[in-house]
């Protein structure tokens, strides 16, 4: 009996594979395989081009040792910290207008890719108390600036980014003349500014504190490039326009 029945399943078995005709055989899809673009084997049948890879404008750059941090811990600074009911300040051991222009301001400046407490703050504060009570000092020193300011820029962090924006306005309006000295200089600080010029933050009808806070990259760009054509002198607009072409003028409209 139970020879039957497996002779039969297997008459019934051996049927279905006899009628099932051959389109009708499942067989596994190929997965396309991947090419690079611009080869042979990229115009093949059933292959798939790989995009480009990402240029990584926007990724954060490790920042290098700097010389003010190594200063610093030295002991080599006039300065130490000041608590008070407003804030933390700088206390200065000397007068800042006795100070050598040449030596300490290239310091501080090289100090703005420094991120960690209290490096960034000395540096921050340093360089606006400098520029606040030495302005009339600051202009010779404006060749030994560009380095430390490409420097902060080219790290693509946030927060250094905005520092130094912030430091570059506060350049301009400190004394004449150090608008119209930048000038040649467009070519190493506008590269960056052309980058992140439209990097804002889109949060449709919510609330963008950083605006509050100043920390917005776009529109401290755009306060810069203003600020840059205002008391750049009339060759102010042409350098700006052929770093950042689409950057228009809060002067001439």
């Amino acid at each position: 009996y139970f020879k039957q029945i497996n002779l039969s399943f297997y008459s019934i078995s051996m049927a279905s594979k006899v009628l099932m005709p051959a389109d009708r055989v499942i067989r596994k899809k190929k997965t396309d395989e991947e090419a690079e673009g611009f080869t042979l084997k990229a115009g093949m049948k059933n292959v798939k081009v790989r995009g480009p890879p990402s240029a990584m404008a926007f990724k954060e750059r490790p920042a290098k040792a700097t010389s003010f941090r190594k200063f610093y811990e030295r002991g080599d600074f006039p300065i130490q910290l000041e608590h008070d009911t407003k804030g933390n300040k700088i206390a200065w051991k000397v007068e800042i207008e006795k100070l050598d222009f040449h030596h300490y301001l290239p310091l501080f400046f090289d100090g703005l890719c420094e991120t960690v407490h209290p490096y960034e703050f000395f540096s921050r504060q340093g360089v606006h108390d400098m520029l606040e009570h030495g302005s009339h000092k600051v202009l010779p020193v404006i060749p030994q600036l560009i380095i430390p300011i490409k420097n902060a820029l080219n790290t693509r962090k946030r927060s250094s980014v905005c520092t130094t924006l912030k430091i570059l306005q506060h350049l301009v309006v400190s004394a004449n003349c150090i608008g119209e000295a930048l000038v040649p200089y467009y070519r190493q600080i506008l590269p960056i500014l052309n980058i992140f010029k439209n990097h804002n933050i889109n949060k449709g009808d919510g609330i963008d504190y950083s605006q509050q806070r100043r920390e917005n990259i776009g529109d401290l760009i755009q306060e810069t490039l203003e600020a840059f054509e205002t008391h750049g002198g009339p060759d102010a607009f042409i350098n700006i326009k052929y770093m950042v072409p689409t950057y228009e003028s809060c002067v001439n409209n």
